[in-house]
């Protein structure tokens, strides 16, 4: 913790020398709109609820490989990683359980409905082709129901614009880490499109810690492939498709120990994502609708043959999980200080699965045929505007599910800016339930009679803006409470409603732009996690998280990006205590000519030796070189 403390001083003074400076005339941007809050697009000034906006330009300066590198340094967001590349990957929004977020790829729901707790494993999802990732922190279920329960966090694909551009770039380094990628995009004011692919593949480092003794490299080979076509035959119809695909195959490990290497464990996940909608807009804007069909797809394999370090262990387990949804969303503007909301859906997902397994224990088989459960949700939010400083939201959502029956959430949201002062107070309230997985429904250690788990919580927080809008403070305080959670009893030996949570924390922001090419943004997070049934803290949520980022751009061809993390003591499971660590990772890029450009970075830059999950090893200091050639 000293040594990030150090590396924040230090750059606090600095920025003191430049405060103290000669003024610099402000720069007029536009202020970015978002979408995930509300559902509708409205400025990230009017915004009731905590939310984080991530650029494309955030982004590239920090040449993110995958989506879980950028999601690292958000406020609130805590990540654990079960090993180096294509390990699990889970993300905790403000302590809340890693199966209580919304993950949303351009508005199709990702989780995985063949996970035991239906939760998205952001070990594959690559950072390519993402025009902004919009994180909203607090329950969503009354805008997209179970879920949504601690947050949502929706990816959205850049849109193609201008004449054709295509890129092609490749990157090597440590691990015999190579990646290439190509991308093609284009779009007038009729058709726009844009396509992106890439290949990974790493020799990676040992999925078990090497702390205990393991050193048998892990591998890693990822494809992707993204797409994104818009038609706007007339002036008040848009037609758009989109299509995610991913294959990612990968050696595992065992948990810890000394024995935590096994050559013969491996998995295999392919999964497809598709979405086709119609935007119609009638009656001179007065009336906008969408209509929109998503199908998501995961087919899950894992496989380990016994070896000589075990000689009795044997795995084969399949997972297959679908979900289809149809939504019809429909705004109304009833005036200039009036849209209301109206919207229903229609989903169902459907999983089976298989698993079988040999050990010194014994046989054990594991297997349900195909399960299905749907869900019809109706939903209402009235937005208003009352002057030009006060903006308000109230929404309310019933989902009536084929298992457990009707369930209603609602939160409000108000946000007051007062512009003398140039300071904007924002607040919201909200409750939220998520709906028991198939897994727990249906397998051997499932109960069909579960209830949904629910939360109540509550933000609020203020904003500041100084120096012509070049400094930007922000503050915000949250309680959540979460009951009836989905726990396994060793008492009935399936899961029941046994678990309650309480968490509460602080996030601070502090975002300093003394000069256009210098950005330089700091943040803290505190918070307190409790399970209300043992009295301990929840695990792997670290109670303090620092981070800092520096980004300079320089001579119009290059940019340079410093991103630090600290995260602090958390408790793993069988209270193993985990150290606290700091991780810095430094990125730089230059423009040789228009159409080439130069990257490297290095991750990791002191070579710290950390864990995000006990007995599972992180990399150390890694080196990586590339280039990407545009025309």
């Amino acid at each position: 913790m000293m040594k990030m403390k150090k590396v924040l001083c230090a750059v606090m003074a600095g920025l003191a020398v430049l405060v103290a400076g000669p003024g610099y005339a402000a720069t007029t941007t536009l202020e970015p709109v978002i979408v995930t809050a509300t559902r509708v697009e409205i400025p990230l000034g009017e915004v009731g609820s905590s939310v984080t906006l991530i650029t494309r330009e955030e982004i590239e300066s920090q040449q993110a490989v995958h989506l879980l590198d950028v999601l690292r340094s958000v406020p609130g967001l805590d990540v654990a990683r079960s090993g180096g590349l294509g390990q699990q990957a889970s993300v905790f929004l403000r302590g809340a359980n890693s199966a209580h977020t919304l993950v949303l790829v351009d508005g199709i729901e990702v989780n995985d409905p063949s996970d035991s707790g239906r939760s998205f494993d952001f070990a594959a999802l690559p950072a390519e082709n993402i025009d902004r990732i919009e994180i909203v922190r607090g329950s969503g279920s009354a805008l997209y129901g179970s879920d949504a329960m601690g947050g949502v966090i929706n990816i959205i694909t850049r849109k193609g614009s201008g004449k054709p551009q295509f890129s092609l770039s490749a990157e090597g380094g440590s691990f015999k880490t190579h990646q290439e990628k190509f991308a093609v995009s284009g779009g007038n004011d009729r058709v726009n499109y844009s396509i992106a692919g890439s290949s990974l593949i790493s020799e990676g480092i040992s999925a078990a810690s090497k702390e205990s003794g393991n050193s048998e490299r892990d591998g890693y080979d990822r494809k992707s492939f993204s797409a994104r076509l818009g038609l706007t035959p007339t002036d008040t119809l848009d037609i758009d498709f989109f299509y995610r695909y991913l294959d990612a195959e990968a050696d595992l490990d065992n948990f810890g120990g000394p024995n935590g290497d096994d050559p013969n464990y491996t998995s295999d996940s392919n999964s497809n994502f598709f979405k086709a909608q119609v935007q119609l807009s009638l009656f001179d804007s007065f009336w906008e609708q969408t209509l929109g069909f998503s199908l998501t797809d995961y087919d899950r394999s894992y496989k380990n043959d016994t070896d000589v370090d075990h000689p009795l262990d044997s795995l084969r387990s399949q997972y297959d999980g679908q979900m289809s949804k149809v939504d019809w969303q429909h705004n109304l503007n009833l005036s200039q200080s009036n849209m209301l909301t109206i919207g229903a859906e229609y989903e169902e997902e459907t999983t089976k699965s298989r698993y079988s397994s040999t050990s010194f224990w014994g046989d054990y088989v594991d297997e349900f045929s195909e399960k299905s459960v749907y869900t019809v949700g109706y939903y209402l939010q009235d937005h208003i505007w009352l002057g030009d400083n006060f903006v308000a939201t109230g929404g309310l959502r019933i989902d009536d599910n084929s298992r457990f029956g009707t369930h209603d959430t609602y939160r409000v949201t108000a946000s007051y800016s007062v512009p003398l002062t140039k300071t904007r107070f924002k607040a919201s309230y909200g409750t939220g339930f998520k709906a028991p997985s198939l897994f727990q429904l249906f397998s051997s250690y499932g109960d069909i009679d579960l209830d949904p788990e629910t939360s109540k919580g509550w933000d609020a927080g203020v904003e500041q803006s100084l120096w012509d809008e070049r400094i930007l403070l922000d503050a915000t305080y949250f309680e959540n409470d979460f009951k009836d959670l989905i726990d396994y009893d060793l008492v009935t030996s399936s899961f029941q409603n046994i678990g309650k949570a309480q968490t509460s924390g602080l996030e601070l922001n502090l975002s300093i732009r003394p000069v256009d090419e210098l950005t330089v943004s700091a943040g803290y997070t505190y918070t307190k996690t409790e399970n209300l049934v043992t009295g301990e803290e929840l695990l792997r949520r670290p109670r303090n998280k620092y981070n800092l980022n520096l980004n300079y751009r320089f001579l119009q061809r290059g940019d340079v990006n410093l991103n630090a993390i600290y995260v602090g003591k958390r408790t793993d499971f069988g209270n193993v205590p985990l150290a606290a660590y700091t991780v810095v990772n430094l990125a730089a890029s230059y423009n040789v000519t228009e159409n080439l450009r130069l990257t490297g970075r290095i991750e990791n830059l002191f070579d710290e030796d950390y864990e995000e999950v006990s007995g599972y090893g992180t990399p150390g200091i890694a080196g990586y070189l590339g280039a990407r050639l545009n025309f």
